[in-house]
C-alpha cells in the first residue's frame, strides 16, 4: 500500500523516521511533466547551473527566475524564518517547503545545492506531474531488533518516559493508548497479540532498539528501563524478539483500522490527527490539547509516532449532526492555533490537503501565504495540478461525506449488528486497504481480489457501495440496487475479512443480508436456486446418471444449460 508516487505526494514519514527522516531526505531526482506539457528534470545543481537554469523563455526558466526572486528577496526570507515551523520539527508539511529552499545555495552562502526535489516533496501533486523518481539506498538495517514495550498510567507519563527513550539511539518510539488496546480485545486477529500486555494500561510505548547483536540490545533497554524507574516512569517493562516483535508491530499499525470499531455514529475522526512538533514540547502541547477537549466535553484517541514528535490524535465527533460538524471546525481552529504557539507543523506527513489547507494562512503569516501563491502560479498559472489543495482551499467543513442532519430511515435487518445498525457497520470500514492482499503478502483478505487484482472485489469497495446506497438512495427499498449486487457477486463469503479486517467489517454476514432484501425485491435467481438445491438435484440426476452426464459434458448442451441457467 506505500506507493513511492504518493509518498513523494505527501512526504510520507514511517515509524522508522527517528533514524531515517522523511521521503523528501531521500528524492535525488524527479522528472516530471510541466503544466505546458513540458518536460523537466529537477535534481541538485550548483550555483553556475542554478543560475543557467533562470535564463530563456521555457516554463521551467519562469520557474526559476520567480523563486529566485522570491526568496532572494531579504524581507520574505526573514517572514519565512519567522513564520515557518522551527527547525527542530523533524516532521514538517505546512505549504510549500520555501522555509527548506531558503537554506540552500544560492540563498544560503555555504549551502547545499540547489534542488526543487525539496520542494516537489509534499506538493501533493499541486506543481508537476511527477513521470519518473530517483531515490537514494540506505544501508541495510542492524539484523537484530528489539522492543521495550513500557507500560504507563497515562499517556503523559508515556510522553515524559519518550523524551527518556530518544536520549538512547533508538530507531522507533511508538505510542498504543487505552482506547486503541480497547479495540483490540474485539478484533480476533488482534486478540492474539495483546499475550505482552500486563494490567490495563493507559498507555504502552513501543521502543525499538536496532543493534547487529542482541547482547547490545539488551545492555541499552536495561539502561533506558533504568532511567525511566528512576523518575517513576512505567510500571512493567517486556523486551521482545523476534516472532514476538512482529506481533506488536501488527498491532501497532491496525490502530487506525481499529478506531473504526466504535459503535454507532461517533468516530475518530481525522481532523487534526497530522500535528507534529518538537520533540521536547510533546508532553506540554498533548496536555494544551487535552485541555481544549475537554473545554468541549470530547476525548481522543493518542496512538503513533512519539519519537518524532508527532501523535496522529483523533477526537470522537458525531459529523453527522450540526453540533458535531461545528466542533469539527471548532476544533480544528482551535488546534491550529495551538500548533502555532509551539511552532510546530500542521502536517507531519498526510500532507494539507482540503482538511488543513485553509489554515496554512494563519500558521505561516498572510505574507508568506501570498509567496505560496506566487509559487503555485509560477509552476501552473492556469491551475490545472490538483486545484484547491494547499492553496485556495475551501472551508475544512464542507465537502463532508454526510450532510449534517442529513436522515436515513431505520433498517429492518434479519442479522443483528452488535450494538448498531447495518449502515453503521458498513461505515467501520475506514479505507485502510489491509483487503488488498496477495499472495505474497499472505493472509486470507480478499480471495476474489488476489484472483482479479480489481479495487471492485475487495472489502471495503463492498462495504462502501452498499453504504453510498443506504445513505442516498432514493428508493424505498435501498437494497434494491444492481450496482451492489454486481459487487458483492464475487464475494465467496469465506469470513477471511471478520478476522482479519482491522475494523472487524463482515462482508459475509453484509452480503447475506443484502441479498435477502434483495431477491424480496427481485426473486431469486435460478442459479441460487440450483445452488441452494445442489443436493437434490444431483440425487435426481443419479437416476438417469447417463442422461446427465450427457447434459453436463456434450459441449454444446452443456453451454445452452450452463448459459440458461446463469453459471457462465
Amino acid at each position: 500500500r506505500a506507493m513511492i508516487g504518493g509518498m513523494v505526494g505527501n512526504n510520507s514519514c514511517g515509524s522508522n523516521s527517528v533514524v531515517y527522516r522523511s521521503t523528501r531526505e531521500h528524492l535525488l531526482e524527479v522528472k516530471a511533466l510541466l503544466s505546458d506539457g513540458s518536460e523537466a528534470v529537477f535534481n541538485a545543481v550548483d550555483l553556475d547551473t542554478f543560475h543557467q537554469k533562470c535564463e530563456g523563455d521555457t516554463l521551467e526558466a519562469s520557474i526559476y527566475r520567480t523563486v529566485r526572486s522570491l526568496l532572494g528577496n531579504y524581507d520574505n526570507q526573514e517572514e519565512i524564518r519567522k513564520e515557518f515551523p522551527k527547525k527542530t520539527v523533524e516532521r514538517r508539511n505546512t505549504g510549500y517547503a520555501v522555509d527548506l529552499l531558503l537554506e540552500m545555495a544560492p540563498f544560503t552562502a555555504g549551502g547545499p545545492d540547489f534542488n526543487f526535489c525539496s520542494l516537489i516533496a509534499g506538493s501533493e501533486g499541486t506543481l508537476a506531474f511527477i513521470t519518473e523518481i530517483k531515490l537514494n539506498v540506505d544501508p541495510v538495517p542492524p539484523k537484530e531488533t528489539g522492543l521495550l514495550c513500557v507500560h504507563f498510567n497515562s499517556i503523559d507519563e508515556a510522553l515524559r518516559a519518550n523524551l527518556v527513550a530518544v536520549k538512547y539511539k533508538i530507531s522507533a518510539s511508538e505510542l498504543i493508548d487505552h482506547y486503541i488496546l480497547e479495540c483490540t480485545k474485539n478484533n480476533i486477529e488482534q486478540q492474539k497479540n495483546r499475550f505482552f500486555v500486563q494490567g490495563d494500561p493507559g498507555a504502552i510505548l513501543v521502543i525499538e532498539f536496532a543493534r547487529n547483536n542482541r547482547e547490545d540490545i539488551i545492555a541499552e533497554a536495561q539502561q533506558c528501563e533504568a532511567e525511566m524507574r528512576s523518575e517513576g516512569l512505567g510500571y512493567h517493562f517486556p523486551l521482545l524478539f523476534g516472532n514476538d516483535s512482529k506481533k506488536i508491530w501488527t498491532l501497532r499499525k491496525a490502530g487506525l483500522g481499529l478506531l473504526s470499531n466504535l459503535p454507532g455514529d461517533e468516530k475518530a475522526v481525522p481532523v487534526i490527527e497530522d500535528t507534529a512538533v518538537d520533540v521536547q514540547d510533546l508532553p506540554a502541547y498533548i496536555r494544551d490539547f487535552n485541555e481544549i477537549l475537554n473545554k468541549h466535553g470530547l476525548y481522543s484517541v493518542h496512538y503513533a509516532h512519539a519519537g518524532s514528535g508527532e501523535l496522529h490524535l483523533r477526537p470522537i465527533i458525531n459529523l453527522k449532526t450540526e453540533q458535531g460538524n461545528q466542533l469539527f471546525r471548532t476544533i480544528a481552529e482551535e488546534i491550529a492555533t495551538l500548533v502555532k504557539k509551539y511552532q510546530g507543523s500542521l502536517s507531519g506527513e498526510h500532507g494539507d490537503g482540503r482538511l488543513r489547507g485553509e489554515f496554512i494562512r494563519q500558521m505561516v503569516g498572510e505574507k508568506n501565504y501570498q509567496l505560496l501563491k506566487e509559487i503555485k502560479k509560477a509552476w501552473d498559472p492556469g491551475t490545472i495540478f490538483n486545484p484547491n489543495k494547499i492553496i485556495d482551499t475551501p472551508p475544512m467543513n464542507t465537502m463532508l461525506r454526510y450532510t449534517p442532519g442529513q436522515q436515513t430511515p431505520a433498517f429492518k435487518t434479519v442479522f443483528r449488528f452488535h450494538n448498531q445498525d447495518i449502515l453503521q457497520h458498513a461505515e467501520q470500514c475506514n479505507g485502510s486497504g489491509d483487503c488488498r492482499k496477495t499472495q505474497i503478502s499472505g493472509g486470507t483478505m480478499c480471495p476474489s481480489y488476489m484472483a482479479t487484482r480489481n479495487e471492485k472485489e475487495t472489502t471495503r469497495a463492498r462495504a462502501n457501495i452498499l453504504r453510498e446506497f443506504l445513505t442516498n438512495s432514493d428508493k424505498l427499498n435501498r437494497f434494491d440496487h444492481k450496482e451492489i449486487y454486481e459487487v458483492m457477486d464475487l464475494c465467496l463469503s469465506c469470513k477471511g475479512c471478520k478476522s482479519e479486517c482491522p475494523s472487524n467489517v463482515d462482508v459475509a454476514k453484509l452480503k447475506a443480508e443484502f441479498l435477502q432484501h434483495y431477491y424480496d425485491a427481485n426473486g431469486v435467481p435460478l442459479r441460487a436456486k440450483l445452488i441452494a438445491g445442489f443436493n437434490s438435484s444431483s440425487a435426481a440426476g443419479s437416476i438417469w446418471p447417463g442422461l446427465y452426464n450427457f447434459v453436463m459434458t456434450n459441449s454444446v448442451v452443456s453451454k445452452w444449460v450452463k448459459k440458461s441457467t446463469g453459471f457462465a
